[in-house]
């Protein structure tokens, strides 16, 4: 039944209005977010100093320049090694913690058909050149013919950046069975005491959300901090991946 599209519905007692039928994909979407719900989700909010990462970025070749959520990738690959728990599903039943041996990250990318989150694989075991190519083809797709699910399957992890619209925090929400989602907005230049003086810095906000049943709100703070230690030392996220 739609309500809303026939000519009862309450709305056009108000003015003029125009149905649009929801596609197949934007209901599954919405059954899930709803379903996702009933997960206690707390958001930490944080920003990182990523001066040192544009510097990096700004010394390449303009061809060869990685935007920064390949460098975050990295760098949430350095968090998860070091607090497992974030890398993690709960069972069905709420009774084990499944920790995951594998690292793959998705990528919420916006498109025509909605928001779709395509998985880059093994992320742990990759440069900073491969992750960039994945990247700009998978994005490519969703954006112009879509991915089939075995691209969007299988992720430990996401990220959601905002950076390339604007807005300085906002709350993602989980994508379950993940623990935690990152979400990204727009680096900004303010001023940043030092210590001795204020300079300027390229800060980058940072919106962790993650299921309170799995992870508390210091490791929370923790992960956050380690994403902006590895942020800060470029040069190491870089270095070739371990074999």
């Amino acid at each position: 039944m739609n309500d809303i599209a026939s000519p009862e519905s309450p709305f056009q007692r108000f003015g003029a209005v125009e149905c649009v039928v929801r596609t197949r994909f934007q209901k599954i979407v919405a059954r899930t977010m709803a379903a996702n719900a009933a997960i206690p989700q707390v958001t930490h909010h944080d920003e990182v100093d990523a001066t040192a990462l544009e510097a990096h970025r700004r010394a390449l070749p303009p061809g060869e320049r990685p935007s920064p959520l390949v460098f975050l990738i990295k760098a949430v690959v350095a968090a998860l090694k070091a607090y497992p728990q974030f890398n993690a599903s709960l069972s069905a039943d709420g009774e084990t913690l499944v920790l995951k041996k594998y690292v793959h990250i998705g990528i919420a990318v916006d498109g025509p058909l909605g928001l779709l989150v395509p998985v880059l694989r093994d992320c742990d075991a990759r440069d900073v050149a491969s992750l960039a190519a994945e990247l700009r083809e998978v994005s490519e797709l969703a954006r112009t013919k879509g991915l089939p699910m075995d691209r969007m399957s299988g992720g430990c992890f996401t990220i959601s950046s905002l950076g390339g619209i604007g807005g300085t925090a906002f709350t993602p929400i989980l994508n379950a069975p993940e623990v935690a989602i990152l979400g990204v907005t727009a680096m900004q230049t303010r001023p940043v005491w030092t210590g001795e003086a204020f300079a300027p810095r390229q800060m980058l906000p940072l919106s962790l959300t993650y299921d309170h049943r799995v992870i508390n709100g210091a490791d929370a703070a923790r992960f956050v901090r380690h994403l902006g230690e590895a942020i800060a030392d470029p040069a190491a996220l870089v270095a070739p991946a371990a074999s």
